[in-house]
């Protein structure tokens, strides 16, 4: 199964559109890491180097792309996103 996402890179001219997919949804894992609560959510057995990582504007969610398709997703900061207390 593969999905595509698109993620802007913002630029001060106009942001440019640019295509991603996301493959080996059968094989995602998620790991939270409590003491510095980040959630990672990562695509593929093995974590793999990135070629290129996206910051988001707040530069709390990084996206980790190889080969032009989505390896991780980290969300610093998850349990105030998720508006959440973890114990």
């Amino acid at each position: 199964m593969e999905r595509c996402s698109s993620l802007s890179e913002h630029s001060e001219s106009k942001p440019e559109t640019k295509m991603y997919s996301i493959k080996d949804l059968d094989k995602i894992w998620i790991e939270y890491d409590k003491q510095n609560d980040i959630l990672y959510i990562n695509f593929g057995y093995d974590i793999e180097e990135a070629d290129e990582e996206f910051l988001s504007k707040d530069e709390d969610i990084i996206v980790r792309i190889k080969d032009g398709r989505v390896v991780s997703i980290m969300i610093m900061n998850f349990s105030g996103k998720a508006g959440i207390m973890i114990y």
